[in-house]
């Protein structure tokens, strides 16, 4: 038996209704990176915990190195509610003290910048409190370091960073990482070799996460498990690797010829064409139009809390940066600071609500806007027309909101079939987007035209409309559904789609209260689509999944038919399931040809102070040099002279469309003919080289391939440049 420096010795572990392990030998080297996956529940998180002690087992015995030093994040922090968070997760250090190393001093601005140092742990939010806890554990050195899903709350920035920071925090050959995590881009960026935890049993694999599917998947082929639905899903998600991920092309880790035979008669992940036809039958042509949309929150901070949680709390950091001890972020959100004026004449009108928030009745009275009564239906009912009334309602009157612009006349057009994905860092504005483009939000300024037979459904990231089906059993609320659906041109029950989503025909009569956390994730996703909708928003929809279900529910949306919006921090699923990316950042919404790598090299130079937005000398982070201004006072025209608009795109409204998806339809070009060359290229391998007319003929058809190629890239290039990409 080999001597590790952590390790398990047949170890069994049992709980009242499952067995979690069963005569387990494992452990750890120095030098491993490790990634755990399995099936929620499995035992993943008792692992860590068996490693760390605080889990005795059975039977068998956990074996440690002496002088060992182990550190583990768990998933519920065990900070003290009263402790500042200086002393919670710097641990009394003196700003000069983490500052004056480069390694902790980048370790606090990318997890706790923003915030402030002196506030106390109880009044910080989940997500915070994840930062801290992870700040507090990264800034000791340990031998072995167990992170049990770091990437929660996490944005796609920062999990970025977390990534690099992990594979340069040793030495090669020195200290230990073993990470659970559903983040599968993190996990073939980051680890080396895999842990499968399934059945009591841990299972060894070499290489990450794409090594470990396409190992999986060949497993599963010789053995010829009964598992079919399962290795099925696992060859679709290897092909969805190998053929065409953004950002993994070079960092494959498997052999690519074996891989490409195992995939061989795997079919593409969704016939986009064949989608976007059923989109249009059932939406029409107009889905949503966001035309010259402008958002501003009045600079009260808190006062819109309730409609986006994220950029209130940037705002509110933002607002205490001159008074108080606040962290310097890593990289400055970049932010855009104006004013528009509106003429209303209604204390109802549901722009202010969304421009003030809590104080829009406040507002109104200060102007003198009244309610208006609902002259038509009140007379209707008392039999007369009372046009006095209708005379004495209150003129319109001219109201400026000044503020943050979450969004800086945005033109979006959204068609039938279109998948978007949309990414950008916590507060930039994304909740309020996805309100805005739903019709739950009025935005200050501009247009949103929503097509008529548009019907939305939005996967948030609560679980509200489901608590409220708590005390009713899983087979009484799919009774109120249609008893068959069309899947994937198949017709299936409701209970067929419940079983596609990992449930058990046991858990039919299991009351919806009494389900875990991620299956009540699935639950949620399962009814929305048995609704039927036509457009589907989705926000942080991996939320809860391990990376089986999360490839379940991939393979599902690849079927669905209508026009699908998801905001997620978690770049593979983004990438998976959409066909073209988008970021939320300096107030527009910008088109991501390369997918989230063209974000990430954003914010790049963002970091090495550059300006690839066309945002000089706008207030590309907090603004903290007039208090006055940030505390919502001076007059508009100030904050007027403090702006500076961004550069507007070079093509706008319907002709920024059409230049879209004729780039969109390049792309689509361009990888048909670069399959066509590397035909015609194998052909000419195979070729007789005696066959000089053959091989010429072959030869010309892949000169006027490449030709054809330099015409359509240098399209694309023009058209990218019209649009300011």
């Amino acid at each position: 038996m080999p001597t590790y420096d952590l390790g398990l010795e047949h170890v069994s572990l049992a709980f009242a209704t499952k067995t979690v392990f069963t005569d387990v030998t494992q452990g750890v080297f120095e030098g491993d990176r490790i990634g755990i996956v399995g099936r929620n529940g499995d035992g993943k998180s008792t692992l860590l915990k068996l490693l760390d002690g605080t889990q005795e087992p059975d039977s068998g015995r956990v074996t440690r190195r002496n002088g060992l030093t182990f550190g583990m994040l768990t998933q519920r922090d065990a900070l003290d509610d009263n402790a500042t968070l200086r002393e919670a997760a710097l641990e009394g250090r003196e700003d000069y003290e983490w500052a004056s190393q480069q390694q902790s001093r980048e370790i606090v601005e990318a997890l706790l910048g923003g915030m402030n140092l002196d506030a106390k742990i109880g009044s910080l939010s989940g997500g915070q409190r994840r930062r801290a806890d992870l700040a507090r554990l990264l800034l000791k050195d340990w031998d072995i370091l167990a992170l049990d899903e770091p990437t929660n709350h996490l944005d796609v920035i920062t999990i970025h960073w977390l990534a690099e920071h992990l594979k340069n925090r040793w030495s090669r050959g020195t200290g230990a990482l073993l990470l659970v995590t559903h983040d599968r881009w993190f996990l073939d960026e980051v680890c080396e070799s895999m842990w499968e935890v399934h059945d009591g049993q841990i299972e060894p694999f070499e290489g990450g996460y794409s090594a470990y599917m396409l190992q999986r998947v060949e497993r599963d082929r010789q053995a010829d498990v009964r598992e079919t639905k399962r290795r099925n899903l696992a060859r679709k998600e290897l092909a969805w690797l190998s053929r065409g991920a953004r950002a993994r092309s070079t960092k494959q880790k498997f052999h690519v010829k074996a891989a490409t035979e195992l995939i061989a008669d795997v079919p593409p992940m969704r016939n986009t064409l064949e989608l976007k036809q059923m989109a249009t039958a059932r939406l029409g042509k107009q889905v949503v139009d966001l035309v010259d949309v402008t958002q501003v929150y009045d600079r009260e901070q808190g006062a819109y809390a309730d409609i986006d949680p994220d950029a209130a709390a940037l705002a509110a950091s933002t607002r205490s940066a001159s008074t108080v001890d606040v962290v310097e972020p890593m990289v400055q959100e970049p932010q855009v600071f104006g004013s528009v004026t509106i003429a209303v004449d209604d204390a109802d009108d549901p722009r202010l609500a969304s421009a003030f928030g809590a104080r829009a009745a406040e507002v109104a009275a200060e102007h003198g806007l009244t309610h208006h009564e609902p002259a038509g239906e009140i007379n209707a009912l008392r039999g007369t027309r009372d046009d006095a009334d209708a005379e004495e309602t209150s003129a319109a009157v001219e109201i400026t909101v000044s503020g943050r612009k979450i969004l800086d006349d945005v033109t979006w057009l959204i068609g039938p079939g279109d998948r978007f994905g949309i990414v950008g860092a916590n507060g930039a504005g994304k909740s309020t987007l996805l309100k805005i483009l739903d019709g739950t939000l009025t935005p200050t300024a501009g247009r949103v035209n929503i097509g008529k037979t548009v019907r939305f459904a939005v996967l948030s990231q609560r679980l509200d409309e489901l608590e409220k089906l708590g005390k009713y059993k899983v087979k009484e609320v799919l009774s109120r559904y249609k008893p068959s659906y069309i899947v994937d041109g198949k017709e299936v029950t409701p209970g067929q789609l419940m079983e596609r989503l990992g449930f058990e025909a046991a858990q039919l009569m299991t009351p919806i209260r009494d389900l875990s956390g991620g299956q009540k994730r699935r639950m949620q996703l399962l009814l929305i689509l048995l609704d039927e909708p036509n457009v589907l928003i989705m926000d942080e929809p991996g939320n809860d999944l391990d990376t089986d279900m999360l490839a379940v529910m991939e393979d599902l949306l690849d079927t669905w038919p209508g026009t699908l919006i998801v905001v997620s921090h978690d770049r593979y699923l983004l990438e998976r399931v959409t066909d073209e990316q988008f970021a939320l950042i300096g107030g527009k919404v910008r088109h991501l040809p390369g997918g989230v790598q063209d974000y990430l090299d954003m914010v790049e130079q963002l970091k090495r102070g550059e300006d690839p937005l066309g945002l000089e000398g706008a207030a590309g982070g907090p603004a903290t040099g007039d208090d006055s201004a940030a505390n919502g006072g001076g007059s508009a025209d100030a904050a007027s002279a403090a702006t500076t608009e961004p550069e507007a795109p070079k093509l706008s409204g319907k002709a920024y469309a059409d230049a879209s998806r004729r780039v969109s339809a390049i792309e689509r070009k361009l990888e048909k003919i670069a399959t066509q060359k590397e035909q015609i290229e194998a052909q000419m391998a195979a070729h007789d080289p005696s066959d000089y007319a053959g091989l010429n003929e072959l030869n010309g058809q892949l000169q006027a391939l490449a030709a054809e190629s330099d015409g359509l890239e240098a399209e694309w290039l023009d058209l990218s440049e019209q649009m300011g990409q």
